[in-house]
């Protein structure tokens, strides 16, 4: 499916589903230009689908008031959560001044404080560095694989699991061979199994894949 599909797709369930008015309010009026360019050059390519992946996302702060995420990432039943700030470049950042630069923080703090896994991402970044957001994107999803999902794996799986969560970047089978102390061929074994399963995907090579990468 092609993006332009896949997000008006998303967008549509997500208006037919918000019954807060506010939100549905901010919905309505489209997202903004920082938050498309991530979903279309970064997240999208990287992820393929926008399954628990919500936008602008309503949270609370200490005056009892609202705050609004560019994008929330709630997988499984709520106990994680993960929240992507875009952050422009132009007034809003060159021109910070000290009120909204305390306030940004404060933002930051109460998210930490709420649980979220905060993932701010510059704006030129994503029209710079796709690639590399990318793969940044793909890193923090697989923060998010459930516990009763990794007691499903066998403690090898489990560890190129870990083993992907902390890398940036997709990694050869020579890579995790080393990591795990065990022949290529056998962590070429473990790669293919954890592809069956969804957990990873080839990053690159057809004939004889040369790279993997960790997935939702």
């Amino acid at each position: 499916m092609k993006f332009d599909q896949a997000f008006n797709a998303w967008m549509v369930r997500q208006l037919e589903e918000e019954k807060n008015p506010r939100r549905l309010e901010l919905l309505t009026k489209g997202l903004g230009h920082g938050t498309l360019e991530f979903l279309r050059l970064v997240w999208y390519p990287a992820v393929g689908q926008f399954d628990h992946l919500y936008a602008e996302w309503e949270v609370r702060d200490f005056n009892n008031g609202y705050r609004y995420l560019d994008l929330a990432y709630l997988p499984g039943s709520g106990t994680v959560k993960g929240a992507i700030e875009i952050q422009g470049y132009g007034p809003h950042a060159r021109d910070l001044d000290v009120r909204r630069f305390k306030d940004l923080c404060w933002r930051h703090s109460l998210l930490a404080l709420e649980g979220w896994t905060l993932l701010p991402i510059a704006y030129l970044s994503i029209v710079e560095e796709p690639k590399q957001c990318q793969q940044l994107v793909l890193s923090f999803i697989g923060r998010f694989i459930t516990t009763n999902l990794m007691a499903d794996l066998n403690w090898l799986e489990a560890e190129t699991v870990r083993f992907g969560r902390r890398l940036y970047r997709p990694f050869t089978p020579n890579e995790l061979a080393t990591h795990l102390r065990v022949s290529v061929r056998h962590a070429r074994n473990i790669l293919h199994g954890l592809i069956e399963k969804n957990l990873f995907a080839v990053a690159k090579g057809k004939a004889r894949y040369r790279s993997y990468h960790l997935v939702e």
